[in-house]
Formats: structure tokens, C-alpha cells, sequence
């Protein structure tokens, strides 16, 4: 079976709300290029896909694809962690609940992946809770921060304590809604803000010791874990040299990537070569980012013509994706 973990979804109810005027959303539909846009005030605008809330679309573009399972997870800039914290958690039911009944319609062809807000730990762990005793969901995807606050700050232990009890695997997806300073130019807050969000938010789970709290959590990095694999050796290299990583007593950063894992999304296959060789094959999921302009085409094209065995791309693939979402 072949599973694609990475695959946004965009609830109609939503856009509803988006063609209603609700102002707490902050975001409106526009016309543009022949089409439906959504425009976010903080800067993100994107094309209303058919795929984003269209099961039937969403299906056909699998099929094209040679997709036999989507985990359908909410798109991110419905995260909303800039929000007031009640309506961030109306937005995250409201996301749950769709997803939920997309599942429901097509068992055979989605599964869910839940949202919380994050903003309000306390909250987020309820949400958590609701994915996984009332939905069923076995995954929670987070932003890679909180409004640029990392995970290793305190108040956030709690939540990631109850995603190790309840064995919820967490999916760590940028944290982009609209330009960063710097990278404002060129789509640099996607092309290298993205990846480098992904490792500011492991570097900070390791070094800050949430990975060493939960000694069971599983996470995964999106886009080929961002910049974590290729320069996973100065990490190293600075824990046995340095105080600083070491301030929380933690271990060294090799001592933590069984539990860390990633989709494919890389877009060339000498790197998805490398990421296989440098995680090993039980750690990588495919995954196409679908249906932005930035996902993977042709996810298992891109897989099965990397260079690795046939047993390792099978994994990749979906027995990976069956194991984690039980």
C-alpha cells in the first residue's frame, strides 16, 4: 500500500466562513488569476485547489499519482496560533470534525491527522484528547513553533507528556503564514525558512530535553526533516565540544534520532538517497505536500527511481506509514 502522510486539507466549512465575512478569521476568498484565492492578512495567499476540500478531486489526483491512502492534515495556516486562544480552539474542532467525516465517507482512502492550539497548551492537550478517544486519529501535526516560541519552553512539556501516553505520533510542519523578514525576498521564507524552522524545533526538543522527558515520543520533520540530516553532524560535533547544548543534561543528539523521523518530500532523489542512508529506511515516509505548488508530483516516482533497494522503498512508501498509524 502506498500512503501519502503528508497531504493538506482545507475544510469547506472554512471557506464558508471565509464567504461569510468572519472577521476573527483574518483571512477573505479573492479573485485572482482565473480563480478563488484565500489571502491571509498575515501575508500567505494560495489558490483554493479543488483537492484542498473535494474527496471525490482529492481522490483522482491519488489515483494519478498512484496514491492508495492520504492522512489528511489540516493546511497551516489554519493553525491560527496568533489568535485568541477560544476561537484557535473553535478553528481546531472545526478542523478535527471535518477531517474526521472525510474519513468516515472514505475509510478505504483517508485517514485523519489532528490539530490543536497550540498557543494554549492546556487546551491543545483536550484537543488531543478528543483526536484520539473521540475521532480515532493516531497523529497530531504542530506548527515548528508558537509565534517564534520554542518548544522547549516549559509550559509546553505537558502537551507532548500526553502525546507519549497516548502513543500520538507528531508531525512537525513550518510554521509559515507570510514573509520573515530577510527571507521576504525570492520565496526564501518557503525555500529556506521552512527547513530551517524544522531544525530550530528538533534542536530545541533535544537540546532543551523534551525528547529526553518523553523517552518514547516519536516526531516526525517534514520536507526531508529540513536542514536537520545534512548538518545533523555539527550538532554532534557542538554537544561534545560545547556547554551550551549540554545546559539541560541531555544526551548527544545521535542519542535521540530512532525516535525522529521524516517524510520525502525533497524533490531530488541524490537527497532522498542521502536521507535513507543517513536515517535508515524505518524512518522515512513518503509524502507529497499535496496540493500546493510546492508538493512532490510524483511521490512514488520519486522514491522507487532513488537508488535505494526494493525493500527499503517499499517501506518508504507505506509499510512505515502502517506501522506508525497502527
Amino acid at each position: 500500500m502506498k500512503i501519502d502522510i503528508h497531504s493538506h486539507y482545507l475544510p469547506q466549512e472554512f471557506v464558508d466562513l471565509l464567504a461569510a465575512g468572519e472577521s476573527k478569521c483574518q483571512a477573505k476568498l479573492v479573485e485572482k488569476e482565473g480563480g478563488r484565492w484565500v489571502s491571509h492578512v498575515q501575508g500567505y495567499t494560495y489558490p483554493l485547489q479543488a483537492g484542498f476540500s473535494n474527496p471525490e478531486e482529492r481522490i483522482k489526483d491519488m489515483d494519478r499519482a498512484g496514491l492508495d491512502l492520504a492522512v489528511l492534515s489540516v493546511a497551516p495556516p489554519l493553525f491560527y496560533y496568533w489568535a485568541d486562544k477560544d476561537f484557535a480552539a473553535r478553528i481546531a474542532r472545526l478542523v478535527n470534525r471535518s477531517i474526521s467525516e472525510q474519513v468516515k465517507a472514505y475509510p478505504h482512502k483517508f485517514m485523519g491527522m489532528g490539530s490543536v492550539p497550540m498557543q494554549d497548551p492546556a487546551l491543545a492537550v483536550d484537543e488531543l484528547h478528543y483526536c484520539v478517544e473521540e475521532l480515532g486519529f493516531k497523529a497530531v501535526q504542530i506548527g515548528s513553533n508558537v509565534e517564534g516560541e520554542q518548544y522547549d519552553e516549559p509550559r509546553f512539556l505537558p502537551f507532548f507528556k500526553a502525546c507519549e501516553k497516548l502513543q500520538v505520533f507528531v508531525v512537525l510542519h513550518p510554521y509559515y503564514v507570510g514573509a520573515k523578514g530577510s527571507f521576504n525576498k525570492y520565496y526564501l521564507t518557503n525555500l529556506i525558512g521552512n527547513p530551517l524552522d524544522s531544525l530550530m524545533a528538533i534542536a530545541s526538543l533535544i537540546f532543551g530535553g523534551v525528547m529526553e522527558e518523553c523517552p518514547s515520543l516519536k516526531i516526525c520533520l517534514a520536507h526531508g526533516g529540513g536542514f536537520l540530516p545534512y548538518q545533523f553532524g555539527r550538532l554532534e560535533h557542538g554537544y561534545h565540544v560545547r556547554p551550551e547544548p549540554k545546559a539541560r543534561n541531555v544526551g548527544p543528539p545521535s542519542h535521540y534520532l530512532p525516535r525522529i523521523y521524516y517524510d520525502s518530500i525533497l524533490f531530488s532523489a541524490k537527497a532522498l538517497q542521502f536521507l535513507v542512508n543517513f536515517s535508515g529506511a524505518s524512518q522515512v515516509l513518503m509524502g507529497t505536500d499535496y496540493p500546493f505548488d510546492m508538493g512532490e508530483a510524483d511521490p512514488v516516482g520519486l522514491v522507487t527511481g532513488c537508488g535505494i533497494t526494493s525493500s527499503d522503498a517499499a517501506m518508504v512508501l507505506g509499510g512505515n506509514a502502517m506501522k506508525l498509524f497502527r
